[in-house]
């Protein structure tokens, strides 16, 4: 490595350091001062179905990663639908050989004092999943899929209501 490739990498690494600092989250506290507090603030209501306990535990912790629970003062109500599709079936063995389960969240943030609607909106995500001849890998691969889903929905749900609350400041 001659001296002047090593001149360039170092100014490149000066150049990063010095670029480090710029960069910051687009809901983060220091764009929007008690945005985190107001995420912290909301309660998720019990969500149905097994794939809606995934969807709330994700929420919470997205939400409110702190353990803490100051005072609410919204509340996150989320319904979910689910359904499944199976784009190919094997003719030799009549069974499909993949799946898809496909969630959609309808979401509705209000204020718990007065009951005024924030923001509403809806939410989709799918996931993929291989089936097999046994019964048992196919229950535990669209399970996996049910906790992928939750998670995506979990985060877009979360930067939707964030930025449903940072534009109210």
């Amino acid at each position: 490595m001659s001296w002047f490739d090593r001149a360039r990498a170092a100014a490149a690494v000066l150049m990063a350091l010095g670029l480090g600092g710029c960069f910051q989250p687009l809901y983060g506290e220091a764009a929007h001062p008690g945005l985190v507090d107001d995420l912290r603030a909301v309660e998720v209501a019990p969500i149905k179905d097994r794939i809606g306990h995934y969807l709330g535990d994700d929420l919470i912790s997205n939400l409110n990663g702190s353990g803490e629970t100051p005072a609410a003062k919204y509340r996150l109500t989320v319904t979910i639908a689910q359904s499944s599709q199976v784009p190919t079936v094997e003719s030799q063995i009549n069974a499909a050989s993949a799946a898809t389960v496909i969630g959609k969240a309808t979401f509705t943030l209000t204020k718990i004092d007065g009951g005024a609607v924030l923001f509403k909106g809806d939410a989709t995500a799918a996931a993929v999943y291989d089936r097999t001849l046994d019964s048992f890998a196919n229950l535990r691969a669209s399970r996996d899929a049910e906790i992928r889903i939750a998670r995506s929905l979990a985060d877009e749900i979360e930067l939707r209501v964030a930025a449903a609350l940072g534009d109210r400041r």
